[in-house]
């Protein structure tokens, strides 16, 4: 007989599996406004790190330049950023969030908020602040945002 525990008790594949519901839902809810999560991700980059290069953007999310470029294409046809002429080098572009992007973004914000209580609605209050305290924690110790 195996002494492992079986899969589902781990701690990375239960993360791994709540994720993918959490996202799936996530992405559903944002899909009525037009976003993809990657849209909702460069939104955000852009909130917290002001104008930036493309390439920088790319970096920042480690995806490819090419991906950006077409994530900042439907998200200028939204209004939500806007390209500008780096002052510094005639030849960069800069990506910077509009009032429309921040409005956009707040409404994921929302979003995010009614599925965190949707999702934990089976924790009390203790629990629930333990676990945002948990995952902050984690995040922070990987590199993430907390």
């Amino acid at each position: 007989m195996n002494s492992v525990s079986p899969l589902p008790s781990s701690t990375s594949f239960r993360l791994g599996t709540l994720g993918a519901v959490a996202t799936a839902r996530f992405t559903a809810r944002i899909a009525a406004l037009g976003l993809k999560p990657k849209d909702v991700g460069l939104l955000t980059l852009l909130r917290a790190g002001g104008p930036l290069s493309q390439l920088e953007a790319a970096k920042a999310m480690g995806v490819a330049p090419s991906l950006v470029v077409t994530v900042a294409d439907r998200l200028e046809l939204l209004g939500a950023v806007r390209r500008l002429r780096d002052p510094g080098d005639r030849r960069r572009q800069q990506l910077t969030l509009t009032q429309q992007g921040q409005a956009l973004l707040d409404r994921c914000a929302g979003a995010a908020h009614e599925l965190d209580a949707e999702f934990t609605a089976e924790l009390d209050e203790p629990e629930r602040t333990a676990l945002d305290r948990t995952l902050a924690k984690l995040a922070a110790a990987h590199g993430l945002p907390a």
